[in-house]
């Protein structure tokens, strides 16, 4: 462990140095690491942007205008580097995952980007799991089906808009599309692939039996290569733009997840990362591969020779936010402080904080939010108590499906803006856990990984286990709480049952 900075000034850097793009969900981010994945100060670029949604379930983006922030992100990221610039010596990459655009054969969008988030295939799982045997699938490819994922969402766009489908010529990710137009020709990470729900996991290849149902060929998808096959050479109008970056290595992008991990440390199996942002996830990285996959978990790849399993909630930070907006709790240091004096489970309250549907463990797209025991006597801050109790729970269920597959016990690294923000909250986790738990102190995380990995790719860092770990303060478990925290996820998991049959039934 290292608690040192993770931020040095420009003087301090040790080259060679990596430019990451950092390709996220509400923002895009160009950053500049020394050799041992420090960020550099004032090296950096943001440009936000959001995806298009309606009431009917869409999640997308434009393409081409995600590409101009990410060249703008750029320009301004090399302009603030100066003659720095020149000791750049990759350009690494991470992308929010499971997006897809079709192209035309000139390598022109003709669809809308869309994205994870987009619920309009749900209709598709029932007909995927009548097709398929979701068990073997699953283990296959180590994702369910679910609408997040390519099976279900290529069956819904092929028919909502056959003619459109037909007019495609390939499928492609935001990464590819951008190496498409950098360098004329793209392929596909097996991280990012991994994310799709179309890849084979373990022979790295696209999966045959879910192309021989879906109505794509493996012909309309990109080569698959390792995270370290970098491209160079890029066209001569970018090659004027930054003639700094025209000759090195531009490596593909990995899924944003597998570059949190990396990037707070969590770089094999004695480390597990909890992130909560948006949404949550409890990732580990891992070499040896489990022969059987627990039902309530998928499994990615960061590459060719490290596996990714872990779960996702889409339930996270949003619920801390949607709550105190709407019980208009202002005062964020007095909440804090009135979330910390608060008996565990003290509310007499449980609830399904399952506000869009539900991921990892039970993959039950269509569930929805539940509270049970209100009286009169509940107050707002007894409700947002009860909701982050509960997103605890739901990741002590992924937990308990994820530790068999680790060898040891192991330190759980927390990360992510919602339960940084919260020390209250990562007393809970760590009291629902029964585990220590530890505040990562690593900067702009997610771009580390990518730094860390490209670092790697080009001989600068040995392995990825020799870069410095930030860490912050570490919050202990209350055995007592531990144990009361053990009932509630109980009652929580009956109310789950009943209401998610409830649900089915009508």
């Amino acid at each position: 462990m290292n608690s040192g900075a993770g931020v040095i000034p420009a003087h301090q850097a040790e080259p060679p140095l990596v430019l990451a793009l950092d390709v996220g969900s509400s923002s895009i981010r160009a950053l500049v690491f020394d050799r041992l994945g420090r960020a550099i100060a004032g090296l950096e670029a943001k440009e936000p942007h959001a995806f298009r949604t309606d009431a009917a379930g869409a999640s997308e983006a434009d393409p081409d205008a995600l590409l101009q922030l990410i060249f703008a992100c750029i320009d301004r990221a090399l302009q603030a580097a100066g003659p720095l610039a020149n000791a750049i010596a990759a350009v690494a990459a991470d992308t929010f995952v499971n997006n897809i655009l079709g192209i035309d054969a000139h390598g022109r969008a003709i669809t809308p980007l869309t994205t994870y988030a987009d619920t309009r295939a749900a209709g598709e799982v029932a007909g995927l799991q009548a097709d398929f045997a979701e068990a073997e699938t699953h283990n296959r490819t180590g994702c369910r089906f679910h609408p997040s994922y390519l099976p279900a969402r290529l069956r819904w766009l092929h028919r909502a808009d056959p003619d459109l489908f037909r007019a495609v010529a390939r499928w492609v990710s935001l990464d590819e599309y951008l190496k498409l137009a950098l360098f004329g020709e793209a392929a596909v990470s097996t991280s990012v692939a991994a994310w799709t729900g179309l890849l084979d996991r373990r022979r790295l290849i696209w999966d045959e039996p879910l192309l021989a149902g879906l109505p794509i060929t493996a012909g309309q998808l990109s080569p698959l290569v390792d995270a370290d096959a970098g491209q160079q050479g890029v066209r001569p109008v970018f090659a004027r733009r930054w003639p700094s970056l025209a000759q090195i290595p531009w490596f593909p992008a990995i899924g944003d997840g597998a570059a949190a991990n990396l990037g707070c440390g969590c770089v094999g199996p004695e480390r597990v990362a909890l992130t909560v942002g948006t949404s949550s996830a409890l990732r580990a990285v891992a070499v040896a591969d489990a022969p059987q996959l627990p039902s309530g978990l998928w499994c990615y790849r960061v590459d060719a020779r490290r596996s990714l399993p872990g779960g996702a909630l889409t339930e996270g930070g949003s619920v801390y936010a949607w709550m105190r907006q709407t019980l208009q709790l202002d005062d964020p240091a007095a909440v804090e402080q009135a979330l910390a004096a608060m008996r565990p489970d003290g509310h007499g309250l449980t609830l399904l904080p399952l506000f869009a549907g539900e991921r990892s463990p039970g993959w039950v797209g269509h569930a929805r939010a539940t509270f049970h025991g209100l009286t009169l006597a509940t107050t707002p801050l007894h409700l947002l108590r009860a909701g982050l109790e509960a997103v605890a729970y739901r990741i002590a269920l992924v937990y308990a499906q994820l530790r068999p597959l680790l060898p040891a016990e192991p330190e759980i690294i927390a990360g992510g803006g919602a339960l940084l923000a919260s020390p209250a909250w990562l007393q809970i986790m760590a009291d629902v856990l029964g585990r220590p738990v530890i505040a990562s102190a690593a900067p702009e995380a997610t771009a580390r990984g990518a730094a860390l990995l490209a670092l790697e790719a080009i001989a600068a860092l040995p392995d990825l286990s020799q870069a410095p770990v930030f860490t912050g303060d570490a919050y202990l478990p209350n055995p007592d709480h531990h144990a009361i925290y053990t009932a509630a996820i109980a009652r929580q998991q009956h109310l789950y049952q009943r209401v998610t049959i409830l649900t089915l039934d009508t």
